[in-house]
């Protein structure tokens, strides 16, 4: 699954510039590149110069924030009650997804790395961005490691970052989805509740 509004509902970098007093700019890149109308890679470059020089204990304030979706953590226990794996790849941020990860017992999570130095953010990110392409080889690097044949993958998304991740699945589940996501998508689900996904798999 992707992260910002699929497994939770807020979207974190816009979350982080609000402290920085730009949520509204910040929210505005963020919405055209959902609907793949900017490169994501530079326009997550963009967004993040806005938080430079924040306290690293946003990071934080920030994931205390964080809401799950309706019924995002009944979708998560059922499938991994029923032996299933279940992953999350974000364009999001490490540092916020890393707590959230663990306390759902997730299989794998990916995310972008925000730089810091001397206790605040650089407005960087460190290394390769987890972009449309890493979201997809992520979703083919854990089936092909956990011994998962790709017909039995699922991918749920909302934004055109997700689009090569809802292709290279089984089914790609478009959530709320962009005009152009849910066009591409073998599922289209217009509900706040997450966990409807279970109806389109057999566990």
């Amino acid at each position: 699954m992707d992260v910002d509004s699929t497994l939770i509902k807020q979207e974190v970098i816009e979350l982080l510039a609000a402290h920085a007093g730009r949520e509204a700019e910040v929210a505005a890149v963020t919405e055209a590149a959902m609907r793949g109308e900017l490169d994501f890679t530079q326009s997550l470059h963009h967004r993040v110069k806005a938080l430079a020089g924040l306290p690293v204990s946003v990071i934080g304030e920030v994931g205390a924030r964080i809401e799950l979706s309706e019924g995002a953590e009944v979708l998560v226990k059922e499938f991994q009650a029923d032996g299933h794996a279940v992953a999350v790849v974000s364009g999001g941020f490490s540092q916020v997804l890393a707590p959230l990860a663990e306390s759902l017992q997730l299989t794998h999570a990916r995310a972008n790395l925000l730089g810091t130095a001397d206790g605040v953010l650089t407005g960087t990110v460190e290394g390769p961005v987890v972009d449309r392409a890493a979201k997809a080889r992520s979703l083919r690097e854990w089936a092909a490691g956990l011994g998962i044949d790709m017909r039995h993958t699922i991918a749920v998304g909302d934004g055109a970052n997700d689009l090569d991740m809802l292709a290279a699945a089984a089914l790609g589940v478009a959530f709320n989805a962009k005009p152009a996501v849910q066009a591409a998508a073998g599922a289209v689900l217009n509900l706040p509740n997450l966990d409807v996904v279970r109806h389109f798999v057999k566990l």
